[in-house]
């Protein structure tokens, strides 16, 4: 839940690209912000313990769980969630999703396609073992893991197949 008053705080920091400054309170999550506050809602709450995956960002490249990450955390840095992933298109491991039918419910996916994205601009060419390494950690409960395993093998071909800069 979000509160207002007299003990907010106004923090600046990029999302997606984007310099933004919100008035949050410190220790305030930094889902809470992107989701009630911000109205981002593709990153999801799933736990609150950073132990599901569902909330996962990156913060200045490393990849965080949002739901532990107070606002204050984040001051001058670069967080990107899953809408900014597809802020030119659909990112590639967004496409392989969608092409491979690898969700049901999407609950978990959001997170997964923010690690899945994180773990390819590492490792352009990663094994089925690297892929399962990058989603451990994060829990479905549809059960579709080989599908998304799937995905990620089409989404790392994908982004083999494009020049490098």
């Amino acid at each position: 839940m979000t509160q207002t008053g007299a003990d907010e705080q106004a923090f600046a920091f990029r999302l997606n690209g984007e310099a933004l400054t919100v008035r949050a309170l410190p220790d305030e999550p930094l889902l809470y912000v992107l989701r009630d506050r911000l109205k981002k809602k593709g990153t999801r709450f799933g736990c609150g313990l950073n132990q599901c995956g569902a909330c996962r960002v990156t913060i200045d490249g490393r990849l965080q769980a949002s739901c532990d990450i107070p606002i204050w955390a984040v001051e001058g840095k670069s967080v990107t969630t899953i809408e900014g992933l597809g802020a030119q298109g659909l990112h590639p491991v967004q496409q392989a999703m969608i092409e491979a039918q690898a969700g049901q419910c999407g609950f978990c996916l959001s997170g997964m396609v923010v690690s899945l994205a994180h773990m390819l601009e590492q490792e352009r060419e990663p094994d089925e073992a690297a892929i399962r390494a990058a989603l451990d950690g994060h829990l479905c409960r549809c059960g579709t893991h080989q599908r998304i395993v799937q995905a990620a093998v089409r989404a790392a071909a994908t982004l083999r197949s494009r020049p490098t800069a």
